[in-house]
């Protein structure tokens, strides 16, 4: 028997049954539910999967807030020279403890060599979480465990990047590029100093050091027969930091006695 199409519905199933035409077909109960069976924590609730439980339960639960998160993966950086914040020089935890009421949320800074503004991020996928004023009442600690973790970090860091060399005649440029974030900062190591010193200062020859911005640090070994060569290398800083998007500083350092100090020349 054919059902008149304008009576609605359609042909699936038997005319006898209910006929609903794209109702999945229904599932009957040949027993009652035990009420008193354990919950399955499981199944699904009205329809709906259950949400992943998240790692971090509380804010509170993060390096911002916690030290022995952030102890490990606090790492230094460069700023370009008039950087302005909270001078790490002279501030104590006691200090800040007594104005704990005013917020610090300024950049902690502190002086790195040759002038350069030093400040303290934790890495953060993608974005870094500069260290302030808050952050060092939150963990309870002075600014010198501070600086000590985060320099620690970067020589556990910089102990296995690798560096690139170029050599083209007498020439020889070694640079840092891993694009880690911590290439320029490099600089602060003294073994990473020492290292290029040995490296490019041999034979009486000078050691010029760019580092243009945050992801590169270059040094380079300028001999006494080649004085030309300083300009050129001056060219590719200004170069290397006009185009980048984190730019350092333009001007070029010399490595002399183990320090890190502008080329004068």
């Amino acid at each position: 028997m054919e059902r008149d199409r304008n009576e609605g519905g359609t042909d699936f199933g038997r005319d006898l049954a209910r006929d609903l035409g794209v109702e999945p077909p229904s599932s009957l109960r040949d027993h009652a539910p035990d009420i008193l069976s354990p919950i399955d924590e499981s199944a699904p609730v009205s329809g709906h999967v259950r949400a992943p439980v998240s790692a971090v339960t509380s804010p509170v639960d993060s390096p911002e807030h916690d030290w022995t998160l952030a102890r490990d993966i606090i790492r230094p950086a460069f700023r370009p020279v008039g950087t302005h914040g909270l001078a790490v020089e002279g501030l104590d935890r006691d200090t800040l403890a007594q104005h704990s009421m005013q917020s610090h949320a300024q950049p902690l800074v502190d002086d790195g060599p040759a002038g350069l503004p030093v400040i303290y991020a934790i890495p953060a996928g993608g974005f870094d979480i500069v260290a302030n004023g808050d952050h060092l009442l939150s963990w309870g600690i002075e600014p010198v465990e501070l600086q000590d973790a985060a320099l620690r970090n970067l020589a556990a860091w910089s102990s296995s990047a690798a560096w690139t060399n170029e050599i083209s005649g007498e020439r020889r440029l070694i640079s840092s590029d891993t694009g880690d974030g911590l290439d320029a900062v490099r600089i602060l190591l003294p073994e990473v100093v020492a290292y290029l010193a040995q490296e490019l200062g041999q034979g009486g020859a000078r050691v010029l050091v760019g580092i243009p911005e945050r992801h590169l640090l270059s040094a380079a070994s300028l001999r006494a027969d080649d004085k030309d060569f300083a300009a050129m290398f001056a060219e590719f800083v200004v170069e290397q930091s006009g185009g980048a998007d984190e730019p350092i500083d333009r001007r070029v350092f010399e490595i002399v006695d183990g320090r890190l100090v502008e080329f004068s020349g």
